[in-house]
């Protein structure tokens, strides 16, 4: 089975949009991106097409690659203290000099729809989660929609990064699952991986998990965004091989990649109307 995270982006994104519409709320999301990074300017640019799709309003801010971090972290300041930004997702890498943590940091809770900020995280570890980071809560969705029940299973998340790793383990503890995660000082990490009825990698490097690695039957999440020798894309998966040993594999690309910008969106409208809710002092 092939989890199509575009085909499933674009039914959230319709369900979303009629939500919206009923509201009457008008959520608006700003991001904040740093230098001129060529993937960054694209995952952008993804972004603000999204929110056109779902009726989100969206504002761009945009910074030179010599921004200092108090230049940073004052424009962030700015959007969380406008009452018609709902949302503020700053792209991520930011440039070499920059202290991406004190960035984060300075995002308000209520409006860190990329779930980033150590509230949002603690929230998410303490078993009670607000604003889930994206990808990690697309790939959830995406099980969940697909009928993959993760209490009981063994899931190995492969990578321990914050932004991924560590919050996708947090999830699948949350769903019950028995979580093991996999890093550069993994011992015999083939066995561990192996042993994996549900497996996530996100570790960035271009087909690492083979179909020797992989227990039949199992579900394959790939999130990573590689390019091969051949400068070919594709993901942490060698997909080929893994698909024919795999009940369930997701493509790169439009696997993860879609599901991570359909549960932005879905931040954003939540976080509108937690926002809405707040009494005006």
């Amino acid at each position: 089975m092939i989890l199509d995270g575009s085909r499933l982006k674009e039914k959230r994104l319709d369900i979303l949009k009629e939500k919206i519409e009923e509201s009457g709320l008008y959520p608006r999301l700003a991001t904040v991106i740093i230098g001129s990074d060529p993937a960054s300017q694209m995952y952008v640019r993804m972004k603000h097409r999204a929110c056109e799709q779902v009726g989100i309003g969206s504002i761009g801010v945009e910074l030179p690659a010599d921004t200092t971090t108090e230049t940073a972290v004052e424009s962030v300041t700015r959007l969380n203290q406008d009452p018609l930004i709902h949302g503020i997702l700053v792209q991520l890498p930011l440039p070499a000099g920059i202290d991406t943590e004190k960035v984060i940091e300075s995002v308000s809770p209520e409006k860190d729809v990329d779930g980033f900020h150590p509230t949002n995280l603690g929230h998410l570890f303490s078993g009670r989660p607000k604003f889930v980071p994206c990808t990690p809560g697309g790939i959830m969705t995406m099980l969940d929609e697909y009928g993959i029940d993760c209490a009981g299973k063994r899931a190995v998340v492969v990578g321990r990064s914050i932004d991924v790793g560590r919050p996708m383990a947090a999830l699948l503890l949350n769903a019950d699952a028995t979580v093991t995660i996999c890093h550069s000082r993994t011992k015999n990490i083939e066995s561990e991986i192996q042993k994996a009825d549900i497996l996530v990698s996100a570790v960035g490097r271009a087909r690492f998990i083979t179909a020797p690695m992989v227990k039949e039957g199992a579900v394959v999440i790939d999130v990573g965004i590689n390019h091969d020798a051949e400068g070919k894309l594709c993901g942490d998966v060698d997909f080929k091989g893994v698909a024919e040993k795999a009940s369930a594999i997701t493509p790169v690309p439009g696997g993860v990649g879609p599901m991570t910008i359909a549960t932005l969106m879905e931040n954003t409208f939540t976080a509108a109307r937690l926002l809405a809710c707040k009494p005006v002092l």
